[in-house]
């Protein structure tokens, strides 16, 4: 099998509904993204901006967006992440898939993918996204990595490795936006990088570790997780109690072929 392949099989391993189960810890722990992040997605950009915010979770992006006056329809299958979801006037919930958003043609300024796009069959997908987005519309794909070349970081990175029984996804993810170059559907692709920091106590290295769709819920796993953790945490914190988790936000732009 390729590397496009491997990378591209995440949509198969059950994505909407497994984080039927973390949407708690989801909506309280997972890290926000830069506001240079926003500023990037959004710039030239003639408003008024109606953005789709597709796998939008628990609306952490979605607000991110609302709060530069951007309109957001926050596109989640998964009805437990829209009911952990903080309202926001600018932002509207909605049942449906990448695949199928159930948009009309020509409907948004902008799509957004923030930390979701690897769970999505990507041919289907980028079809679906061209032909809900403006001629003038632009495409943004968002991850935050984890920095490797940060202590902390990779530390974590290996326990969370370790309990997720090196889940594919860890390698996989970062493959995720081959697709995009690939397709005929979209085109001037430029790629953004902005370096971000979480910080956390000791509860939130917890929950954002629980959070992680692949990491287990066995008892026993659990358990091992949060002693680690608290050993990690009790060599790592500084005098105010925190850790940090270091990202790298990486931000695919691109625009729809016209036709």
């Amino acid at each position: 099998m390729s590397n496009l392949n491997n990378a591209t099989q995440l949509h198969l391993m059950n994505p909407l509904t497994r984080f039927t189960d973390r949407a708690s810890d989801y909506a309280k722990y997972r890290p926000s993204y830069p506001h240079e992040a926003i500023e990037v997605i959004l710039q030239g950009l003639s408003s008024p901006i109606v953005a789709a915010d597709i796998g939008a979770g628990t609306g952490i992006s979605s607000r991110l967006l609302a709060q530069q006056g951007v309109k957001v329809i926050a596109i989640e299958p998964n009805a437990a992440m829209r009911q952990a979801a903080e309202s926001h006037q600018l932002v509207e919930f909605r049942d449906g898939t990448a695949e199928a958003t159930c948009l009309p043609n020509n409907s948004v300024n902008l799509v957004t993918c923030f930390q979701s796009f690897h769970w999505f069959n990507p041919e289907t997908t980028l079809e679906e996204f061209h032909r809900i987005l403006k001629p003038l519309g632009r495409l943004a794909l968002v991850w935050n990595e984890r920095d490797r070349q940060d202590a902390f970081t990779a530390e974590y990175i290996q326990l969370i490795s370790e309990v997720s029984n090196h889940h594919p996804i860890e390698s996989s993810r970062l493959k995720s936006v081959e697709p995009l170059f690939a397709t005929p559907y979209f085109v001037n692709i430029q790629k953004h990088e902005f370096a971000y920091k979480q910080a956390l106590d000791l509860s939130g290295l917890i929950g954002c570790a629980s959070s992680v769709s692949y990491v287990s819920r066995e008892e026993s796993a659990q358990q091992y997780l949060i002693t680690k953790l608290q050993e990690l945490y009790n060599r790592s914190c500084d005098k105010q109690g925190l850790i940090y988790i270091v990202y790298r936000t990486s931000i695919y732009l691109a625009e729809p072929q016209i036709n």
